[in-house]
């Protein structure tokens, strides 16, 4: 059971983390039907005093003393998970502790990086005198990219100067993320009989493009994140062995670095693609922080390594500079048997109450 207590050692925030933790994993918390896990952490908030709002199913609260005329730090990570795969030897919603892991559905991905992200707005939340304010925001529907997640909030919670994103990073930081755009491509021909000549069978035409998306390169190389990233991921065409179809449909995956935005790259391949082209989404952009930032810097200060990411995050939804920073591992998450060490939980509170307290604690 938690301590109630408002004032709280942080080893004791730190079990108590861990135990809201194992608690999460045994609530079934798919993507856009976490309602009980929002529960579990407005609980949290309930018996620690801290005032909190739920929209939806995002928990959200700012520290006790919040001051407008100060700048703004969000803390942020997110309840829901994928479904679990048919690899799980372990009962996916039960948490199971061995030899130092904890297991269990969404343990490392993010449920690890949230709990964290929890207690360390804990340990400020009472505290006077801060030099930026903190806002906590527990978010939903991070996997799917749902529409009532961490972009539902930008216009509800207060405006954000600087964000830490707790996703498994190993504890390092990853000061940028590249964006991703999806696009449908179309190859045009024209529709025959097999048993007739035709000189513009999509089919034969889509060889001479998809040699192009596979030779095609971006001018501007990121120093964090290389470069862009461009792949055909699928391709469909024709529905009987005897007719040749009208088009050959394509979906190009591009992961886009902090050189450009996601319009500049629409509006690139627009130009230049030689098929039909059309974005699904803008909203996924890249998401980036200068290394020279106090929050880097501080990071930095206690051994942290600083790379480039390129997987996806809430990063991508804010407009604000932000920090990918948490424990666990991503190469874990959405494994089979998905765990995390106790150990890394231990140490992802420690490090983000150090690098907060270097910059935000009166000196």
């Amino acid at each position: 059971m938690y301590n109630v207590s408002t004032i709280m050692t942080q080893k004791e925030l730190t079990y108590s983390a861990i135990d809201l933790l194992k608690k999460l994993i045994e609530i079934p918390s798919f993507s856009s039907k976490e309602d009980k896990t929002a529960e579990a952490l407005a609980y949290w908030c309930t018996i620690h005093s801290i005032d909190y709002k739920r929209t939806n199913n995002n928990i959200w609260a700012v520290n006790k003393y919040f001051d407008e005329s100060k700048p703004t730090i969000l803390l942020n990570s997110h309840h829901d998970t994928v479904y679990p795969n048919n690899g799980y030897t372990k009962d996916p919603h039960k948490a199971i502790v061995e030899d130092g892991k904890l297991y269990g559905l969404g343990s490392n991905d993010a449920g690890g990086c949230l709990v964290s992200l929890l207690a360390t707005f804990t340990h400020f939340y009472h505290q006077e005198n801060l030099n930026y304010n903190l806002v906590f925001v527990g978010s939903a529907e991070e996997e799917s990219s749902g529409p009532n997640g961490l972009n539902s909030m930008l216009s509800i919670i207060p405006k954000i100067d600087v964000a830490i994103v707790g996703e498994p990073t190993l504890m390092q930081l990853a000061i940028a993320e590249k964006g991703l755009i999806v696009f449908d491509a179309k190859v045009n021909g024209t529709p025959s009989h097999a048993a007739h000549p035709n000189n513009d069978n999509p089919i034969y035409n889509t060889i001479e493009v998809l040699e192009w998306f596979k030779n095609y390169t971006f001018d501007k190389t990121s120093e964090v994140l290389g470069d862009v990233k461009m792949t055909v991921t699928q391709i469909n065409a024709g529905k009987q062995h005897n007719a040749v179809p009208s088009a050959v449909d394509l979906v190009v995956d591009v992961r886009v670095n902090d050189k450009y935005t996601n319009q500049e790259i629409a509006d690139i391949l627009n130009e230049e693609a030689p098929c039909e082209i059309v974005p699904r989404s803008l909203r996924l952009n890249s998401s980036s922080i200068d290394k020279n930032h106090e929050l880097i810097q501080a990071g930095i200060a206690l051994g942290r390594e600083t790379y480039g990411s390129p997987t996806l995050s809430d990063q991508s939804v804010l407009s604000c500079q932000s920090v990918k920073l948490g424990p666990g591992d991503s190469r874990r998450s959405h494994t089979a048997d998905e765990f995390i060490y106790i150990d890394e939980i231990k140490e992802g509170i420690d490090i983000y109450i150090k690098i907060l307290s270097s910059i935000i604690s009166e000196q």
